[in-house]
């Protein structure tokens, strides 16, 4: 089985307390995030990061956010807050923002999806990607689940793709919409794993061969 770790804007501005969009109780699932990156590295298995880039003149951005379609100014690119926390930091990343790239640059394990939008597939590398790396299964973890893990849940799903939830690994902004979205995601048929079951689930035989990116 072809397994992809698939993580989802774990940033400063997002997981520390004192980001600007901080998610509650984030810098608490810190550990499981980091073991689960380190297990993806020790394995080989490829690793696929989302993260906000914003500038202030994005659509997203507002004085008056609404929490749903518009947020406070956070991840604002060139800033502490847009760098990935120390714990998911990626080694060698091959950074994609919104313009093409040509195919012979997207090689490697560790992949950076830019987006100035709560869903990842705003990004057409997303989609790129998931046709190169053929996974048989998505393990998705990161922050907030209520939000851009759901936007990109919802896409992964819409493509024909197999996902995996690490909930111990994840928090969302809105107590309420996070169990919307994890009812939501258990009938559409996302699978549900502790941090023990998807570190088990990582071996050198479910990981793609370097020679195929």
């Amino acid at each position: 089985m072809k397994r992809i770790l698939w993580d989802v804007d774990t940033q400063v501005d997002f997981v520390h307390a004192g980001g600007k969009l901080a998610v509650p109780g984030a810098e608490e699932v810190v550990p499981a995030m980091a073991r689960l990156v380190e297990w993806a590295r020790a394995e080989g298995i490829p690793h696929v990061a989302s993260a906000d880039d914003h500038e202030l003149s994005d659509a997203e951005i507002s004085g008056e956010p609404d929490y749903r379609t518009t947020y406070p100014p956070h991840c604002l690119r060139g800033t502490r807050g847009a760098e990935k926390i120390a714990e998911t930091a990626q080694e060698d990343p091959v950074p994609l923002g919104l313009h093409p790239v040509k195919e012979r640059w997207i090689r490697g394990r560790e992949f950076l999806l830019l987006k100035k939008h709560f869903d990842v597939f705003t990004n057409p590398h997303a989609d790129m990607l998931l046709q190169r790396l053929e996974p048989d299964e998505v393990v998705l973890f990161g922050v907030a689940t209520d939000v851009c893990d759901d936007a990109a849940i919802r896409g992964l799903l819409a493509r024909g793709r197999t996902v995996t939830f690490v909930e111990e690994a994840a928090r969302g902004l809105d107590e309420e919409r996070t169990a919307a979205c994890l009812a939501a995601w258990r009938e559409s048929g996302v699978r549900f794993a502790t941090l023990e079951q998807a570190v088990a689930g990582f071996s050198r035989a479910s990981s793609l061969p370097m020679g195929a990116l």
